[in-house]
């Protein structure tokens, strides 16, 4: 336990990169679950626009997904770096 204690005390960003990132992770989580729902009662009310609806919305969904990964690299670099 010392160990993980000294790490923090050296580097001030270990502590508060891993919480940053979550925030940033979890608000991701809610987007995109967003835009699937946003989605799925789209193609609900049109399903023969479906492969239109769903053609719009993976480039933002792979952005939100790609911001989460970013974050967890941030996370890790700032832990160990």
């Amino acid at each position: 336990m010392i160990g993980i204690s000294a790490v923090f005390a050296a580097n001030p960003g270990a502590t508060f990169a891993p919480l940053g990132a979550g925030i940033i992770v979890i608000g991701a989580a809610i987007g995109i679950g967003m835009f699937a729902s946003a989605a799925a009662n789209a193609i609900s009310r049109q399903p023969e626009a479906a492969k239109d609806i769903s053609g719009a919305i993976n480039l933002p969904l792979f952005l939100l997904e790609g911001v989460a990964i970013i974050a967890l690299v941030v996370c890790i670099l700032a832990v160990v770096g």
